[in-house]
């Protein structure tokens, strides 16, 4: 007897079990629907902000009609998806997919402003004597894959409407990665790394001509090439700084020099 209820025990276990897990199989309602109507109701649900709806319809789309045109505009609105629900990594994903799939598309540019966009990011660089986060810690991998796409952009297609807008964009993330490079450089200098901080220093110099950063960073050189006994490097990095940067202020403060209200109009705020 034991057996037999143990048996008939399990049995209604596993038929209760069975029956929620049919209770609960999400239906498709997408079954038997063209896809321009899955397309409308994503759509439609991109207007309500409903991303997680919004996404699943597109992957639908994407994978049940994947050679027609709703698939390629499926791609574009799964990016833009992804992007405002905070996922960069499947916008980025998304956007790769569609760059290698259709290269010649109408879409191309946009697609490339919002590959800049998924890792434009609020200047930070500048906050580290605040917070005393080690700047060599600090990963500007975001910011330089957003300058590629932008870079990217502009060349190809200096007659986008979304040209104009990446150029600004531009302007900053050289702007900042240069600072975030310089940053380094001046944390290694504080801390008696003085090779290391000149090659940080000389990275600034050759990737970002022109940039107010170059002040800061041939100041670096200077010292740094004075604290290792290299009168004629030294030498020579003041040069260019004093041809560059006649005024410098660096001779009167130091690193350590007081901050200007003039640095509100830094291209570093432009986006806060």
């Amino acid at each position: 007897m034991k057996q037999i209820y143990k048996g008939s025990l399990i049995f209604l276990c596993a038929t209760i079990l069975t029956g929620c897990g049919i209770l609960q199989k999400e239906v498709d309602e997408t079954k038997g629907w063209s896809a321009a109507q899955i397309y409308d109701a994503a759509r439609e649900s991109v207007r309500e902000s409903e991303w997680k709806s919004a996404r699943r319809y597109l992957s639908v789309i994407e994978n049940r009609h994947p050679h027609t045109s709703y698939a390629q505009q499926s791609l574009i609105d799964q990016a833009y998806v992804n992007w405002k629900d905070h996922e960069p990594e499947q916008a980025t994903a998304a956007i790769n997919r569609f760059l290698a799939l259709y290269p010649n598309h109408p879409g191309t540019d946009y697609m490339l402003y919002l590959k800049g966009m998924v890792t434009f990011t609020p200047p930070s660089a500048f906050l580290t004597s605040y917070t005393g986060q080690d700047p060599s810690e600090r990963d500007p991998k975001g910011l330089r894959q957003s300058y590629h796409a932008f870079k990217e952009l502009v060349e190809r297609y200096p007659d986008s409407r979304y040209s104009i807008d990446a150029r600004q964009r531009l302007v900053w993330l050289v702007s900042t990665i240069a600072d975030n490079e310089t940053n380094v450089a001046e944390y290694y200098y504080k801390r008696h790394g003085y090779v290391a901080a000149i090659n940080r220093a000389q990275a600034v110099l050759r990737e970002f001509s022109g940039v107010q950063a170059s002040e800061r960073a041939l100041y670096i050189m200077m010292k740094s090439y004075e604290e290792l006994n290299m009168p004629e490097q030294a030498s020579d990095a003041k040069r260019v700084l004093d041809q560059n940067f006649p005024d410098s202020k660096y001779y009167k403060y130091g690193l350590e020099g007081p901050s200007s209200w003039t640095d509100w109009f830094s291209p570093h705020n432009w986006f806060n």
